[in-house]
């Protein structure tokens, strides 16, 4: 499987971690081996992680959470998609989100 972003398909987490918010970070767990890093068993994510990874639930496109952080971040639309594309890369080779549909 390749781990390119498709800007216009649909992501959402994978049904195989457990995912909770502490004190403002996004801490993923994998429930399963194969899933994250073996080095690193929690996954953190800061505010901005957070934002991202709240917009990656299934229901919209990653060019559609782009041009909503870019409205919410008040940032252009290019630099949002760099961030968002490669966080989403990062997660989709640890296996942490999947394709939907």
């Amino acid at each position: 499987m390749s781990d390119k972003i498709d800007l216009d398909k649909i992501y959402a987490p994978s049904e195989d971690v457990v995912v909770r918010e502490i004190e403002g970070e996004i801490v993923i767990v994998p429930l399963v081996s194969g899933i994250g890093d073996m080095e690193d068993e929690l996954f953190t994510l800061n505010e901005t992680g957070r934002d991202i990874w709240n917009k990656i639930d299934g229901s919209r496109t990653v060019t559609a959470a782009v041009r909503e952080l870019a409205a919410e971040y008040e940032a252009p639309a290019g630099l949002i998609e760099d961030d968002v594309v490669g966080l989403l890369e990062e997660l989709l080779a640890r296996k942490m989100i999947v394709v939907k549909g």
